[in-house]
């Protein structure tokens, strides 16, 4: 059997392996589903009236409105739970028992990535059927919601390889659960909850450029409807640069470690 051949056999053995830890730890998973499912509650229920008004309707369309940001605090919110994976492999041992192994190295962290990437999407397929449930009602296509489970995968993908870069330059675990937090909030720095067009001119200049809001308008536009204008080309290069330097990062510091 040929080297690709074997790094390809390593990595799905790798992949198992993740995904069996997320069925012997359930608790950790429906935890990191549960927080975005309360804060997508919490804004439609208690503040949907009030600001589904502002933006020219009512409830139902905040709940259309919050629904792309809520799905990428999801993705964001389960890479804290893959930094700290990272991490524990890195400081119980496990590793350097693989590295002795004769096991593609890169295998390691494909499994953590491509186990949490399906982690990741199925947590956002539960996020959506709730959104349904309350009241999201999407006027999509086929090849549109084709387009934004792409999309979503992506950013799914960036995000995990960033956090496997941050739980491998982690000391400990309880220290890689708080490296990914900056991106929980980066939802609500941006057009996640409120248009940026609301906000004050350093905060609008912020979130107007940073790398979630052209995503969250992208899925926005394709669920909705509504202009996408050049969001999309943005939104996939956002993507791929993080993936690319994340994931050279990562592979830099495992390397070392």
């Amino acid at each position: 059997m040929n080297s690709p051949a074997l790094a390809l056999r390593d990595s799905a053995t790798m992949t198992r392996r993740q995904l069996k830890r997320l069925l012997r730890y359930p608790s950790m998973t429906v935890q990191l589903v549960i927080t975005p499912v309360i804060i997508l509650l919490l804004f439609v229920y208690v503040l949907g009236g009030t600001l589904g008004a502002g933006i020219g309707g009512g409830r139902d369309a905040y709940v259309a409105y919050i629904v792309p940001g809520i799905l990428l605090m999801a993705a964001a919110t389960a890479a804290t739970g893959t930094a700290v994976m990272v991490a524990t492999d890195m400081t119980e041992g496990i590793v350097a028992r693989f590295r002795t192994m004769r096991i593609s190295r890169a295998s390691v962290l494909t499994g953590h990535v491509v186990g949490a990437v399906v982690q990741q999407l199925l947590g956002m397929a539960v996020l959506i059927g709730i959104a349904l449930a309350i009241g999201f009602r999407p006027n999509a296509t086929a090849a549109e919601w084709l387009a934004v489970t792409g999309l979503l995968t992506l950013f799914a993908l960036a995000v995990t390889w960033l956090a496997v870069a941050l739980g491998l330059r982690s000391p400990t675990p309880e220290a890689a659960s708080n490296a990914p937090m900056p991106l929980i909030l980066l939802p609500f720095l941006g057009s996640g909850f409120v248009p940026t067009d609301s906000m004050p001119t350093v905060l609008r200049w912020f979130a107007e450029y940073q790398p979630f809001t052209p995503i969250m308008e992208t899925v926005r536009g394709l669920l909705l409807g509504t202009a996408i204008g050049d969001s999309a080309a943005i939104a996939t290069a956002w993507c791929a640069g993080i993936t690319a330097l994340s994931y050279l990062w990562a592979k830099r510091t495992f390397d070392k470690a």
